[in-house]
Formats: structure tokens, C-alpha cells, sequence
């Protein structure tokens, strides 16, 4: 089973087999232009390739709107099994998560289709998620080229096809999805001797993908790598030498890293490494150490009843050799609350003259509006958003006039409000309209805000005064630190993440963003805040 891990996502591996869709074999002889995304031709898939260039999947999809964003953790809230009892709302999940997807909220989009797919809002199937799918490969999203190379490997709503389905895998890993990176990497890790059919030797790129896919917090990669890194390998598989200290040493970092990002399997394996390894002489962990292995053991329960959840303040609790385990007393809710994210306490709002208004150009009070670089020439909305009209090709007065316009709320399809000309400049309606797209942010003033989805993260107070330190110099302070990006760069979906943070003790460096994270972003253009400061852990 594959996951868009990372994220809270619905699961889509190994769906059932579905009837394929006329409405898409009919498009076969449309002009390319107009052939729907997945139906379009893709380069051939090929194992042996002899190079991989780490892409990350969240700074290529379109921009977050909050408030569909907060729709579509309510949404994944409903479902958390851990604290539901009877069947979930799927009316009121289905509902959620649609009002998300139609702002274009890429992840609400595939969890859509997995809720079409799952029966769970007919009489919407298998053709509707492949047309919603595909109009999310239609936003450049790499995750739903790799959901569409699921449905052509299971024939779900198009005509099975294990060629296709690697050809879009391999596009989905090369745009920058950690789960398609994932995939592929097990596929051309295998060793050189009795090779399975549909796998191949290929471990520099494996290794390159399972690197690329961990540095975006997907922590099943790490598993892959235990192997890569244990014993080194020639190109085709073939062991060149025996495990060395160092190589040890990188399956246990990588495995730690892998327990931050939600790997069930390296929080096991670490628990029976430091508790009763196979061969003391080949262990990967440097000593045996049963208190560390029970904690492993009570995360890796943990991730077996919600793999969503995610543990980026782990050092804290339980940071690796040589660093001395910090007490604790024994249960599982404290060892849980101390590893998780912490999300600093919010105040409410005060109201905002959006707040007060009525109609289409209400918005509330927990919001404020964002324009963007995206617009739209159209007579009416291409999909539901905030949109504002400008006439760049107007006077200044009457550029002026429209900038009063405050932004309103359409849905797809619905025609546009015509502005008219203001008294004295013109008459009838305004020409040459262009509707610009405005993103709903938290009214909150611009604070570090990491938001998770309900039950993944500990609420904590705020600090004041607040403490920042630029990524290039070391942490100043003990405690939870939480990179930030200001609103508008390219990298903020990338880095203004929860999982993200870390747990540093004083005097330790930050994380380097191109070491580490494998992106484009160098330390001193990152900003580090304090979100906790130190302080006992347990009795």
C-alpha cells in the first residue's frame, strides 16, 4: 500500500478493478490541446536512467487557501479512527473535503477521488475521480500524476496498463512526489543476483530517490535506505564490501529520521535492534539498550493505529547515542505529547470589515485576504475562489475605484459581477476587466502558526517576547524550534510546515536546508523561532 505520507491522506493502493469510462475513450481523437491530462503521451519508463535531480512535491502545487485548508483538516479529523467508535460522518467528510478541492486544495482534490472510489458519495466513482485527477495533473500537482499511475496499474477508470502506470510514476518522481520516489527506488534497489520480474538494479538512483523522498518528511523511505546504507553496492546490486561503523551509523540516523516522519517499520526495527538484535556482531545500533527500545516499541504502536501521526520533536524524548535518555514516567500519552508537534495557542480574531460585511464579500473574522499573481480574463469564475477586478489598461481613477471593490466569493461557473464605470469616467460596464484570484491567510498578523490536523500536534502558550535566530548561526536556546518563510515565497508550503521543527539543544546547529532538506535555500535566508524553551520532560 502506497500513502501520500507527509500529509494527512487517504490511502488509494491496491483499489478495486473499475469499468473504464466512454466519456474518456471518446477524447482519443480530440486535438492534443484538449486531451485530458492523462490520457496525454508520456515518455517510456526507464529503470536504468543515470541521473536524478531531487524535486520537492509541496512547492510545486498551487497555493493553499486557509481557510480550505482548515476545511480539509476538519475533514481528516472526522475520520481518525484512534477516538471513533461508530462509522465516520462521510456526508460531512465528503462535504469538507469538496469544499476544500473546489478552492483547488490539491490534497482535498485526491482525497476526493479516494472518497469517489470508496463509494462513499454516490453515485460520484471511479469516472469522477479520474476527472478530478486529472484536472489536479491539470495544476501541475506531482502527487496526482502518481494517484493516476496507481489507476492504470489497477485499471481503476481507465483500461489497466502497467506501462502507462510506470511512465506516469516516473514522471511523478522527476516533478518531485516522495511517494512515487518511493515506489520506484524499491523497485531498482534489487540486488543483482535472481532478480524478480518488474524489478532492477539501479542503486545510485534508488538511493538518490529514498534521500530526496525522506528530506520531505516521508519517513517509509527510510526503511529502503537501512538496506542501501547497510552494506555498499555496485550500481547493479552486487555487494562490494562488508558493513562498516560509518555505514551503521547512517541506517541508524536514517531510521531515527524515519521514526520523525511516520515509519512504523523503523520505529520496530530500532526497537529490536536496541533490545535483541539477530547478530550482536552486525547490529547497526552502537550498544543494547532496553529502555530506548521501549520506547521505540510504544511509538511504533503508536503509528500502527494512525500513521498520520508524526513525531518531529523526537529528540527530545528519545535522542540517539551518545546523548543520555532523558527521564521519563512510563506512559505512553506523555511520550507521545513530548515527540509530537507543538502549535502555539492562538487568540481570537477581532472582527474585520470583511467580517461585517454580506453576500459573496463576507469572510470571517478568522481569515484576511491575500492577493495573488493568478488571474483571469473569463466572463466567469474557473473554479471557486475570492476574486477581485482590476482594468490594468484603465485610467488611474478608474483603477482606483475597482482597488475599493473588495474581493468576492464565486463558485466554478458563476458569471462574474460586471463593475461599472464610476460617475464621470465612462459608462456601462468597465472594459477590459481582469479578475485577480485573493487567497484567504489567518488573521493572525503574520505569526509562526505551523497547523496540523486535529490530535497530531500540542497546543502550547505563545512567548512572549517571541525569539527568532537566523538559520546560520547556532540555537541560542534549548527547546522546539519551527522554520519560517514569509508569505509569498516560493519555498513556504515547502518549509512552514509542522513537521518541520526540531527539538535543538544550545549550541547545536540548525538544520541546513540544502544539506538536509535538499532545497534551493540557503541557512541565512531562513528564519528559526523558539516555540518552547526547555523544560522537564517527565518525573
Amino acid at each position: 500500500m502506497r500513502t501520500l505520507a507527509a500529509f494527512p491522506l487517504r490511502r488509494c493502493r491496491n483499489l478495486a478493478t473499475f469499468l473504464m469510462s466512454l466519456t474518456f475513450l471518446m477524447a482519443c481523437d480530440m486535438d492534443k490541446t484538449k486531451v485530458p491530462p492523462h490520457m496525454q503521451p508520456l515518455p517510456p519508463f526507464n529503470p536504468h536512467i543515470a541521473s536524478f535531480e531531487c524535486q520537492t512535491e509541496a512547492s510545486k502545487g498551487p497555493p493553499i487557501d486557509a481557510q480550505a485548508e482548515d476545511w480539509f483538516l476538519e475533514a481528516r479529523a472526522l475520520e481518525d479512527r484512534t477516538v471513533l467508535i461508530e462509522e465516520p460522518d462521510y456526508k460531512q467528510v465528503v462535504q469538507l473535503t469538496r469544499q476544500a478541492g473546489e478552492r483547488h486544495h490539491w490534497k482535498a482534490m485526491l482525497n476526493l477521488a479516494s472518497l469517489y472510489i470508496e463509494k462513499h458519495d454516490p453515485p460520484h466513482g471511479a469516472t469522477e475521480a479520474v476527472a478530478l485527477v486529472s484536472e489536479a495533473m491539470e495544476l501541475g500537482v506531482p502527487a496526482a500524476y502518481d494517484r493516476m499511475g496507481t489507476y492504470y496499474l489497477n485499471a481503476t477508470g481507465v483500461n489497466g496498463d502497467p506501462d502507462r502506470a510506470y511512465a506516469f510514476f516516473q514522471k511523478a518522481a522527476a516533478m518531485g512526489s516522495p511517494h512515487a520516489m518511493h515506489f520506484l527506488g524499491e523497485k531498482m534497489d534489487a540486488g543483482a543476483d535472481n532478480l524478480k520480474p518488474g524489478y532492477w538494479g539501479n542503486i545510485p538512483i534508488a538511493i538518490k530517490m529514498f534521500e530526496c523522498a525522506l528530506a520531505q518528511g516521508y519517513g517509509p523511505a527510510a526503511e529502503e535506505l537501512e538496506y542501501m546504507y547497510d552494506v555498499p553496492r555496485a550500481p547493479d546490486g552486487s555487494e562490494l564490501g562488508r558493513a562498516t561503523q560509518q555505514t551503521r551509523d547512517r541506517v541508524m540516523r536514517a531510521l531515527h529520521e524515519g521514526v520523525k516522519g511516520g515509519c512504523k517499520s523503523c520505529a520496530n526495527s530500532l526497537a529490536i535492534e536496541f533490545d535483541h538484535p539477530s547478530k550482536l556482531e552486525d547490529m547497526f545500533v552502537p550498544f543494547i539498550d532496553k529502555a530506548r527500545a521501549q520506547r521505540y516499541n510504544m511509538l511504533g504502536d503508536a503509528l500502527e493505529s494512525n500513521p498520520d501521526r508524526r513525531f518531529p520533536n523526537l529528540d527530545k524524548i528519545l535522542p540517539l547515542p551518545p546523548a543520555p535518555l532523558p527521564p521519563w514516567d512510563g506512559t505512553r500519552k506523555s511520550l507521545l505529547a513530548t515527540a509530537m508537534a507543538v502549535v502555539p495557542a492562538s487568540e481570537a480574531p477581532a472582527p474585520t470589515e470583511a467580517s461585517l460585511r454580506k453576500g459573496r464579500y463576507f469572510l470571517d473574522s478568522a481569515y484576511a485576504f491575500r492577493p495573488i499573481a493568478e488571474t483571469t480574463d473569463a466572463p466567469q469564475a474557473p473554479f471557486a475562489s475570492y476574486w477581485q477586478p482590476m482594468a490594468p489598461k484603465e485610467s488611474a481613477e478608474v483603477r482606483a475605484f475597482l482597488a475599493t471593490v473588495p474581493p468576492g466569493l464565486y463558485s466554478r461557473g458563476e458569471a462574474f459581477e460586471q463593475p461599472r464605470y464610476p460617475s464621470g469616467t465612462g459608462k456601462g460596464a468597465i472594459a477590459g476587466i481582469v479578475w485577480q484570484r485573493v487567497l484567504t491567510v489567518h488573521n493572525n498578523g503574520g505569526m509562526v502558526a505551523p497547523r496540523t490536523a486535529l490530535r497530531l500536534s500540542r497546543h502550547v502558550p505563545r512567548l512572549a517576547p517571541p525569539v527568532e535566530c537566523s538559520g546560520n548561526k547556532v540555537c541560542p536556546i534549548t527547546g522546539t524550534w519551527q522554520p519560517w518563510l514569509a508569505p509569498g515565497h516560493p519555498l513556504e508550503q515547502e518549509v512552514n510546515q509542522a513537521w518541520r521543527q526540531r527539538w535543538l539543544t544550545a549550541g547545536q546547529s540548525f538544520p541546513d536546508p540544502k544539506r538536509d532538506w535538499m532545497l534551493p535555500l540557503e541557512s541565512a535566508e531562513l528564519k528559526w523561532h523558539l516555540l518552547e524553551a526547555d523544560k522537564p520532560t517527565g518525573k
